[in-house]
């Protein structure tokens, strides 16, 4: 009798989940999304009244959540946090800012302003969160949000492509470092998304239509093309997957 394969499974039940800046956006829909496939999810933000807030909306819907407030720009708060969250499965990190600007008028502000919590914040955090994976012997997976446009450039965005460009780079080489270990690393690169953030983005109707024409489905993106993704990066079903880049992206970069 032929023995059929088995599909890995989606189930987060029972692991530990972290997710920075999981309060509002991106962030809540991966938040949601682990809790949905049964994990434990710590939500990590700047505001604890927004924190509140979305904890006590996932408890009422019956899923598994509590918060706590932390800037991920403070490396060594943040490493000392995760450290007490212990033990930890998965570690989503979905802060992230823009300053865009002419890359001839960047000021050195907003450079750095957007490389501390886009590259020095996100490196720091993933370290910090394989490191208590690594210690505890505990096969975990870690996700960045990153962006479409860490592997293209964009007008007006030089500073934050930068910024992605780089999560992509210091992904890989976690992840061969990782590997052995068993704990995996990625990113998620979306492309425009729909959230309170982008508001402003779509209000302007030049913006629009250049974004409509590069999207190749023909429509932006909206916070729950994300949650799939995440659970499946989170999950046994994605457990050879290591140092890669899910784009979401509806084909804009495929050109």
């Amino acid at each position: 009798m032929t023995k059929l394969p088995q599909t890995p499974s989606f189930s987060l039940a029972g692991r530990r989940s972290l997710v920075v800046g999981g309060s509002s956006g991106i962030g809540l829909g991966c938040a949601v999304a682990l809790a949905e496939a049964g994990a434990h999810v710590v939500i990590m933000a700047r505001r604890s009244d927004q924190i509140d807030e979305v904890v006590t909306a996932m408890q009422e819907k019956g899923l598994s959540a509590e918060g706590i407030v932390g800037d991920v720009t403070d490396v060594d708060a943040t490493a000392a946090l995760i450290a007490r969250l212990r033990p930890l499965d998965v570690f989503v990190n979905s802060a992230g800012l823009a300053r865009h600007s002419p890359a001839l008028e960047t000021k050195p502000d907003d450079f750095d302003v957007v490389m501390n919590v886009n590259l020095r914040g996100a490196y720091f955090a993933a370290q910090a969160a394989a490191g208590i994976m690594i210690d505890d012997g505990r096969a975990g997976s870690i996700i960045t949000i990153s962006s479409q446009m860490a592997m293209v450039g964009g007008v007006d965005r030089a500073v934050y492509c930068g910024s992605k460009h780089a999560v992509e780079g210091f992904t890989k080489a976690m992840a061969v470092e990782f590997g052995k270990h068993g704990v995996r690393i990625n990113t998620i690169c979306p492309t425009f998304i729909r959230t309170p953030l982008t508001e402003q983005t779509f209000a302007r109707p030049e913006l629009v239509q250049w974004i409509e024409e590069k999207i190749k489905l023909g429509r932006v993106g909206e916070i729950k093309d994300i949650m799939g993704a995440v659970q499946f990066l989170a999950s046994d079903a994605s457990a050879l997957v290591t140092g890669s880049a899910l784009m979401i992206d509806g084909g804009w970069t495929a050109d």
